[in-house]
């Protein structure tokens, strides 16, 4: 690139590099990815990069434009970034775990259970409250509730640990952790507030 000045770039360059970022988004519509904000912040950012790095290895004897040579570089980029970017998705769902979800073994318990929470339903079940109101809402949430999820949430208030619980209850992880999502899902808990 020793034979080009400078001036080869000053196109790209005008009004804001609107001609680059033209280009880019052209780039983009043939790729049918959905962009945010930021992401073209990012694409942009990436198209000066390769704007300098594609005016350092131009090659003018290879009989092709600056400007296609330019798109065929920036064409690589993208393809390139988005396909890094799709990687990392999957590498992150692959390591996303349900909170709901119960453990290998027999014993083990959803990650739910260990979790801090400033809203405890057992605690809102076995509140005492002068107020009738508040009353007819606990009995009409324990009513949606099944025969084994009222007992689970009578031996939690009894003080009963999870393992506990499995081997009174004589049921799997599995069937706690499913009975543990519906006794604290938002349609059942709803109803106390």
């Amino acid at each position: 690139m020793k034979s080009m000045d400078l001036s080869v770039l000053q196109p790209y360059c005008e009004n804001n590099m609107q001609l680059l970022k033209k280009i880019s988004r052209s780039i983009f519509m043939r790729f049918n990815e959905p962009l945010a904000g930021a992401d073209y912040d990012d694409f942009y950012s990436i198209s000066l990069m390769t704007l300098w790095q594609a005016y350092n290895a131009y090659d003018p004897d290879t009989g092709i434009s600056f400007d296609g040579f330019l798109r065929s570089c920036l064409q690589k980029k993208f393809k390139s970034e988005l396909t890094h970017r799709h990687r990392q998705k999957r590498v992150l769902n692959q390591l996303a775990v349900s909170l709901d979800a119960a453990g290998d073994g027999e014993d083990e318990c959803s990650l739910l259970e260990f979790l801090a929470s400033d809203f405890d339903t057992f605690e809102e079940v076995t509140k005492r409250n002068e107020d009738q109101k508040y009353q007819d809402k606990v009995q009409q949430y324990i009513s949606r509730l099944s025969d084994i999820q009222v007992n689970i949430l009578n031996l939690l208030v009894d003080g009963y640990k999870p393992t506990e619980i499995l081997l009174e209850l004589q049921i799997s992880a599995r069937e706690y952790a499913d009975n543990m999502q519906i006794i604290r899902s938002y349609e059942n808990v709803k109803i106390l507030f």
